[in-house]
């Protein structure tokens, strides 16, 4: 095993359509778990439970598996990668393997032993709700399971990540869906609580997961045989990388915890109004935004360590063209199509039209950030692929008193005078969101890592035209939220889809027009 496994050579462009088109069809079927779960328990009470006993292991899966793991394991491995060592790499993959596996082992143990006070910790407002209280709490012993068992999945998705393989990690995600679904459609009846299906659904969910990423592994001579190694150089690198990354790359993730924290007092309903908006801000970040910072980061810390400068730079500037040609068109359709969008996908069964009008306005508020979210997605990796991890925790801090400043201001006087103050803490979000993109990039800028790459001019007045010609084509064809209440889901369906298609092809007929071409979508070399 003495040869290095050759990593194949793929365009930025197409790595990220290929991660892009996996994370779609997650996406579409999470679109669908989440049609299926608001007909099934709605903005309710167990509903608001369920979404916080997902939320932490989710959450913290986002730190561990996804975030700041990913950020400081991937450069660690391109290092040992460039070296060229096989039995390197393994010995690396098998105790960072041990290492992760095992502390997230024992985290699992406390907090299923001590859920009520992980409970109390994440959602202080139920405290005074009994039954909503021990609700999350059991439903909390069920799910935070998942965290070890996604964080390991993630784990291995990053090895295939570095290697080139995108399409099962970027598939993988199907599963969790899936089996939420089944959960809620199948398996609820058997249930004395129906929502507890939902929580083994999450359950099971990280243990197919894990299961489908290793044949792929096993191809490639690196399934984990862990080995809790604290001492090993890479590992004790990786954690030196890790501990201020976890705050670092995960602000817009804490962020978004604290408003599941404050919304817990705020009126029944606010949590899942989060949940739901939320999530169709999700759909564009998550397809997108995360599929580009998926292939760029192997990319970066390529370049990094063969000391490509100007590659580095002109990566980074695709990132960020091809994340504004996504982010501000769906941004600005999301702000238009607040109501359409939720009442075609969430308004059946227990969610009710003032659910739908709830939550559109904390739909707005985060499609106000959608861009910076997207920004920080591929900024970061900007630091991280250069193993820089004090800046992103310097921003991260400013970020986060920010944010929580901002939720007094925004909060207390919508909830006082309007009783929405889950808008509030959506806008806080957003804005935090955008102080946080903001500084990360005029780091990368002082530091000279980061230039601005001809042709910006150009650039910018083709995504202005085009996202103005989308917005005219949407407002034309929308009739109004009491129409769209009337109309049967298939009316409603049907209508949705005319409406985005003449957005989308009115934003790209008008980018061709202005003079968009291919060679303008294509991205620097890959490695």
């Amino acid at each position: 095993m003495s040869d290095p496994v050759e990593t194949p050579r793929v365009g930025l462009l197409r790595s990220s359509a290929l991660v892009g088109s996996m994370t779609m069809i997650s996406r579409v079927l999470g679109l669908l778990r989440d049609i299926v779960i608001a007909a099934f328990v709605g903005a309710s009470a167990n509903a608001d439970a369920f979404f916080v006993a997902f939320k932490i292991p989710n959450f913290l899966r986002r730190l561990f598996a996804e975030g700041a793991f990913s950020q400081a394991f991937v450069p660690v491995l391109a290092d040992y990668k460039e070296e060229g060592a096989q039995e390197a790499v393994k010995a690396l993959v098998d105790r960072v393997a041990g290492v992760l596996g095992g502390t997230l082992l024992l985290l699992t143990l406390v907090t299923v032993a001590a859920s009520p006070l992980v409970a109390a910790l994440f959602a202080p407002g139920f405290v005074s709700q009994p039954e909503k209280f021990q609700l999350t709490a059991e439903m909390i012993r069920i799910t935070f399971p998942y965290l070890l068992l996604i964080s390991m999945t993630g784990f291995c998705g990053a090895i295939l990540n570095s290697y080139g393989r995108f399409a099962v990690p970027a598939f993988t995600p199907v599963f969790l869906n899936l089996s939420l679904i089944f959960a809620a459609t199948v398996a609820a009846p058997w249930f004395e609580e129906p929502v507890f299906a939902l929580a083994w659904g999450v359950f099971f969910a990280g243990v197919i997961q894990l299961l489908f990423q290793l044949p792929s592994l096993y191809r490639l001579e690196l399934v984990p045989r862990p080995v809790f190694d604290t001492r090993h150089e890479g590992v004790r690198r990786i954690l030196k990388l890790m501990v201020p990354a976890l705050f670092g790359v995960s602000v817009s993730q804490i962020n978004l915890l604290l408003d599941t924290v404050l919304a817990s007092f705020l009126p029944t309903g606010s949590v899942s109004w989060l949940y739901y908006s939320d999530r169709l801000a999700e759909l564009p970040l998550g397809v997108f935004g995360i599929a580009i910072a998926t292939v760029i980061l192997p990319n970066l810390s390529a370049h990094r360590a063969a000391a490509r400068e100007d590659q580095f730079a002109s990566t980074l500037d695709w990132a960020m063209r091809s994340v504004l040609l996504i982010g501000v068109p769906a941004a600005v359709a999301l702000i238009l199509l607040a109501e359409p969008i939720l009442i075609t996908l969430f308004q059946y069964g227990a969610l009710t039209p003032i659910d739908v009008e709830m939550a559109a306005l904390s739909l707005r508020a985060y499609s106000l950030g959608l861009v910076a979210f997207m920004l920080v997605k591929v900024l970061a990796p900007g630091y991280y692929a250069r193993q820089d991890t004090a800046t992103p925790v310097k921003i991260g801090i400013i970020a986060m008193a920010a944010n929580m400043v901002m939720n007094l201001v925004f909060v207390l006087p919508l909830l006082w005078y309007f009783n929405v103050g889950h808008l509030g803490l959506a806008l806080a979000t957003s804005a935090a969101a955008w102080l946080n993109a903001g500084l990360l990039l005029r780091g990368l800028l002082r530091q000279g890592v980061f230039s601005w790459q001809p042709g910006w001019g150009a650039y910018g007045f083709r995504l202005l035209a085009s996202t103005v010609a989308m917005s005219v084509a949407v407002m034309l064809l929308d009739r109004g939220v009491a129409t769209w209440l009337e109309w049967g889901w298939q009316r409603r369906g049907l209508e949705i889809l005319l409406v985005c298609g003449a957005g989308v092809t009115a934003y790209l007929l008008t980018q061709v027009i202005t003079g968009t071409r291919m060679r303008h979508l294509r991205a620097p070399g890959a490695v």
